[in-house]
């Protein structure tokens, strides 16, 4: 923590310097370029009441006596310079910045001549005082250039420089205050913080799995310790979740066992049965066309019966022992669409967001979980209702394809919304009530998830996501 503290100190000691320093700099450009203004300004007043004519060969005649009035006035060295870099005259009797090289540096005359505003401020040390100078066009009255207008600038940053060992004086001072308040101040919370650990320590030795947990309850703790006390009691609710979902599981798992049990005793007899029934039907030779008629409508009513104990078997079947994944590339956009046209009602309508979505899913399976809950979309429908809507959407999210089934249905009851996905439990007067837990199996063996959003009255929305493999 006190490491900390002295990383954190020592930023700010360094951005403050930092932020001096960027404040001196502004303050010397905006200043250089007042002063330039200034003199611009003055040098154009001369040009324009001046009697030589305005040429480059005339500039130390025109500025001949004004140069050190100007350089007066303005508290600036003031140097003139023909097109080619030469000086002309200047406001001192040798260069402050340059003794030995009267002449423009090449480099620079070439910068100044292919800038757009004809300008150029160069940097530069000497003897460890910065320099800045700037350089710029001297043009006549009708904007020709006829020579270089130079004013070196010292930038003296004493007054910044003390500032700065005044602020770090000061901040020195705060920072030895705040440091010693930090020590007292860690001691009590370390107290505190070490009595609420205790109790929270205690807790997590008691928690199991197998019994129900006691959440804890600290009324004024601080915020980190609500933090780790909220973050307990998550973990609380999360193991009784578990707990459930286990429970759940085990449940599952003996049901599957019995539907397989169950399956094989139906279908034993069922195929003797039809072959039985069958012979007996085509040997059948009766004067009787009544007794004919009887014994054929007996046969069809045994050969339903065989039917929907077969029908029987199979929902068992399928829900105990699902086939194996046959993962291919394909649209789902095209998938879900071919689905649907087993379907004859009108009122079934099909939206899709993009023409392909492309992901690694089982044509079959995915075919089953659309056909499974636009059948039980169709049948949540009254049959006297007039206006009847179940609408199929197909969309992209994030890296996931969604699938949405709605109707316009009665709804599901506030009862029955957790039961939706058990085994074996449905409202309908047919059926076993095991598709929504078989494409519920399906669905979660791609890592997808299914949920489903219902008003009484209004309708329900299925919504099922698929993780988008390529």
């Amino acid at each position: 923590m006190i490491f900390l503290t002295l990383i954190a100190s020592v930023l700010i000691a360094a951005v403050s310097i930092y932020q001096f320093r960027k404040e001196a700099r502004e303050y010397h450009q905006d200043r250089l370029e007042r002063k330039e203004v200034a003199i611009t300004e003055h040098i154009n007043y001369v040009l324009q009441t001046t009697t030589y004519p305005l040429s480059t060969e005339n500039i130390p005649l025109i500025f001949k006596d004004k140069i050190f009035e100007l350089s007066d006035i303005h508290s600036m060295e003031i140097n003139f310079f023909d097109l080619k870099g030469k000086l002309l005259i200047s406001s001192k009797a040798i260069f402050k910045l340059d003794k030995d090289k009267p002449k423009i540096n090449p480099s620079t005359l070439k910068i100044i001549q292919s800038s757009l505003d004809k300008r150029y401020i160069e940097f530069s040390k000497v003897d460890g005082q910065s320099f800045r100078s700037s350089y710029s066009y001297l043009k006549d009255t009708k904007f020709k250039p006829m020579g270089i207008l130079n004013l070196p600038y010292e930038e003296n940053t004493e007054f910044y420089d003390n500032e700065v060992q005044n602020f770090l004086i000061r901040f020195g001072q705060v920072y030895i205050f705040m440091f010693l308040i930090s020590i007292i101040l860690s001691y009590f919370l370390s107290s505190y913080i070490t009595k609420s650990l205790k109790i929270i320590s205690d807790k997590m030795e008691e928690t199991q799995l197998n019994q129900r947990n006691e959440k804890i309850v600290i009324e004024d703790g601080s915020k980190e310790i609500n933090l780790l006390i909220n973050s307990y009691n998550t973990m609380v609710d999360k193991l009784e979740e578990s707990a459930t979902i286990l429970a759940q599981s085990e449940r599952e798992q003996a049901w599957r066992e019995m539907a397989k049990q169950v399956a094989h005793e139906i279908k034993n007899p069922l195929t003797p049965m039809r072959l039985t029934v069958q012979s007996f039907q085509r040997k059948f030779d009766a004067n009787d066309p009544d007794i004919s008629k009887k014994l054929d409508d007996y046969t069809k009513i045994i050969l339903q019966q065989i039917d929907t104990m077969s029908a029987v078997a199979n929902a068992f079947s399928n829900f105990a022992t699902m086939p194996a994944q046959q993962n291919e590339t394909l649209n789902v956009v095209n998938v879900v669409k071919m689905a649907m046209e087993i379907f004859n009602e009108d009122f079934i309508q099909f939206s899709a967001l993009e023409d392909e979505i492309i992901t690694k899913l089982d044509k079959t399976q995915l075919i089953r979980v659309i056909t499974n809950l636009v059948k039980n979309a169709i049948q949540a429908i009254p049959e006297e209702q007039e206006k009847k809507l179940v609408f199929v959407t197909v969309f992209r999210q994030d890296n996931e394809v969604k699938i949405a089934v709605k109707d316009n249905g009665k709804g599901i009851s506030l009862e029955n919304q957790e039961r939706v996905f058990e085994p074996k439990f449905t409202t309908k007067s047919s059926g076993m009530g095991l598709g929504l837990a078989i494409i519920k199996n399906i669905i979660e063996n791609y890592h997808g998830t299914i949920t489903f959003e219902t008003e009484p009255n209004e309708g329900t929305e299925f919504l099922v996501s698929f993780p988008i493999n390529k």
